[in-house]
Parts: structure tokens; sequence; C-alpha cells
């Protein structure tokens, strides 16, 4: 959660010349923090491997392979290809809201340029995957079955493919921002006991949010690949 001291302060002083608002440097920041973390790792836990893997490589195995299953259930064998965005996407978020539970660390999640950006990310890789997939005919998804009715399809689609992008935007955002603010508020009014509640419930709703943000991004590019009917 945001604190008066905040980690790194020298290298969000640095951003300010260059327009960055506090929220907006904050975020850069911190994202590049863990940017740099799960890069260091990935090296960390992949420098020795072993056949029996035990410690930091048995943990990491774990996550990796609960993403992948859950990603071929989801997906089917096709969507294997989409692994390392979508593990990615899920490691990325989930680290960055849980950073926030941190003293002294801010989540880029709750910024909504960084919950903005992974939203995009997302689209684009899902008309870039239908177009590559059925090339002209991925048109076709725009315009429904019945064929008089396409030029109003082709807009309701449209609008629906963008709202997406504001759909995954906004939940990631706001339910991060909301956190943040309650957890303000009640260390403000009782900085002891009182927010240990809401930090549990904050760790599970870090949880739920990568979730639902993988989950959405697997539907979506799942979704491209299909034939239109």
């Amino acid at each position: 959660m945001v604190h008066p001291f905040l980690f790194l302060q020298f290298f969000r002083e640095l951003l300010h010349p260059l327009g960055f608002s506090e929220a907006g440097a904050d975020a850069v920041v911190y994202t590049w923090l863990i940017m740099l973390g799960l890069v260091l790792l990935s090296i960390a836990a992949t420098k020795r491997l072993q056949a029996v893997p035990s410690g930091l490589q048995n943990f990491m195995e774990v996550i990796v392979g609960g993403i992948e299953n859950m990603l071929v259930e989801t997906m089917g064998e096709h969507g294997r290809p989409f692994f390392p965005l979508v593990a990615t996407l899920a490691l990325f978020i989930l680290v960055s809201n849980l950073i926030g539970l941190i003293p002294g660390f801010f989540p880029p999640t709750a910024n909504i340029n960084t919950t903005a950006a992974c939203a995009v990310v997302v689209f684009v890789t899902t008309h870039i995957v239908g177009v590559k997939h059925h090339g002209a005919a991925y048109i076709k998804h725009f315009l429904g079955p019945i064929a008089w009715l396409a030029p109003m399809m082709f807009f309701i689609e449209v609008i629906g493919h963008l709202s997406r992008v504001i759909s995954l935007t906004l939940r990631l955002f706001g339910n991060m921002n909301g956190h943040e603010l309650v957890l303000i508020i009640f260390f403000g009014l009782a900085p002891f006991l009182v927010p240990l509640p809401m930090m549990l419930m904050g760790v599970l709703v870090s949880f739920i949010q990568a979730f639902v943000f993988m989950l959405l991004a697997m539907i979506y590019i799942q979704g491209s690949l299909e034939h239109a009917h």
C-alpha cells in the first residue's frame, strides 16, 4: 500500500522531470523492480536444474505447472504456444498485487496505466492471433450468422471487443486501488491491529484478480481461434 516513505524514492524523483506524476512515477519504478525480481528469480530457479527438483526449482515448477495445466484445460493443446504470454501476465500481475502489502512498496496494478497496458497487450494479441489463424476470414467473427444483419453486427462486435480493454483495465485497477484506499483509511484510524484483516483479505484479492485476468486473456485468445458461425 502507499506509505509516507516509499521505497526507491530516489528513482521516483528522477522521473518527475520527464513529466511523470507521483503515481505514474511510482508505477514505473515498481514495475521495473518487479520485472527485475522476476528475471532474477527465473535465473536462480533454472541455474542448476535437477531431475528431482527441490527448493526454489520445486516451488517454481509447481507454479508454472499449475498455470500450464489451467491453460490446457481452458484452451486445449493448441493453447500451449500462448503459455509464455499467459504465464508472464499471471506472474507479473500477482506479484504486482502482492507487493503492495509490503510496507514501503506501491502496487503498479493500483495505477490505471499499468492495467491498461496489460489489457492492450491481450487485446492486440487476440486479434493478431485471429488474423494469423484465419486470414481474411477472421472478419466473419464480427459479422454474425445472418447476412443482412452483418453491418449492424459489425459495429456491435467492434464495441464489444473494445469494451474488453476497458473491462480488463478497470476491473484490476478498481479492485487494487480500492484496496489501497481502504488500507490507508484503516491505518489512519487504527494503525495497529485493525488493518490486519484487510491485509489478509488483500492477499485473497491479489490472487483472485490475477486469476481472473489470466482466465479472461485465455478465453479471449481462444475465441479468436474458433471458427465463426
